[in-house]
């Protein structure tokens, strides 16, 4: 039997929900429902379960700043959000579901298949990185979100300066001079920046362009606000330019 939490500031949702699990599915037991934020980050964070079905839009905090605070990620999450299919439809490659409020018995049922395939075995700090960031992305907030020694770093768009590979790893070079190391290839990070203002401009950096005070075009060189010059690659000047 799967163990499930729900988390949703409407008590007729969590009502609604509760009902559908346990007249159409035999297979999963809801053992806590909750309507306040930090209260359920408490019982998360203490509690071994299968399945979180967390709504987003919640009045003290949302569903993305808790998933923020959660220091167990043993468990499937399913989103519950009544956005239009639209705006979230980028999110379904992700390691994570979602259902459409009001929600559909069919899509319920395939949920829960998910569900069942899920394995709490599997180091999922990278998958949370990615689902926080295309979140972030798709609803505007900010933060790029960065999984190194074992937590997860938060940074706003603008502490970032470049990223430098270094073959699988890469420096995350920051405006207060920190320099933040995390195992990732430089392509992947790159999914995780906001293309709107971060560029690959060389196959070993990606620069912040909104960090660029000098382009040196005899000598193929940004120089960024700190003063570090960066390379542009032949390849990348053009579509660089294109950017301006």
């Amino acid at each position: 039997m799967l163990k499930a939490v729900i988390v949703d500031d409407e008590p007729k949702a969590i009502q609604g929900l509760t009902w559908e699990l346990s007249n159409f599915n035999h297979d999963l037991e809801v053992i806590e429902t909750f309507t306040e934020a930090e209260k359920a980050i408490d019982y998360i964070n203490t509690n071994t379960f299968d399945c979180l079905f967390l709504d987003i839009e919640m009045p003290t905090m949302d569903g993305f700043q808790l998933l923020e605070r959660l220091e167990k990620k043993d468990f499937a999450i399913v989103i519950t959000t009544a956005y239009n299919e639209y705006a979230i439809k980028a999110l379904k490659n992700q390691a994570i579901d979602y259902l459409l409020k009001p929600i559909d018995s069919d899509d319920l049922e395939e949920t829960i298949s998910r569900i069942k395939k899920h394995d709490r075995q599997q180091n999922n700090t990278d998958k949370f990185d990615q689902i926080l960031s295309s979140f972030n992305q798709k609803f505007n907030r900010r933060k790029i979100t960065i999984s190194t020694d074992g937590k997860l770093v938060f940074l706003e768009e603008s502490e970032i300066l470049f990223v430098e590979s270094d073959g699988n790893y890469c420096t995350i070079h920051t405006t207060n001079t920190k320099k933040i190391v995390i195992t990732k290839k430089l392509k992947e990070v790159n999914t995780l920046l906001p293309d709107d203002h971060f560029f690959r401009i060389h196959n070993s950096y990606i620069i912040n362009l909104n960090k660029i005070k000098e382009f040196l075009k005899s000598e193929g060189y940004v120089v960024l606000e700190n003063g570090h010059k960066i390379p542009v690659s032949r390849q990348k000047k053009s579509d660089f330019l294109d950017k301006f």
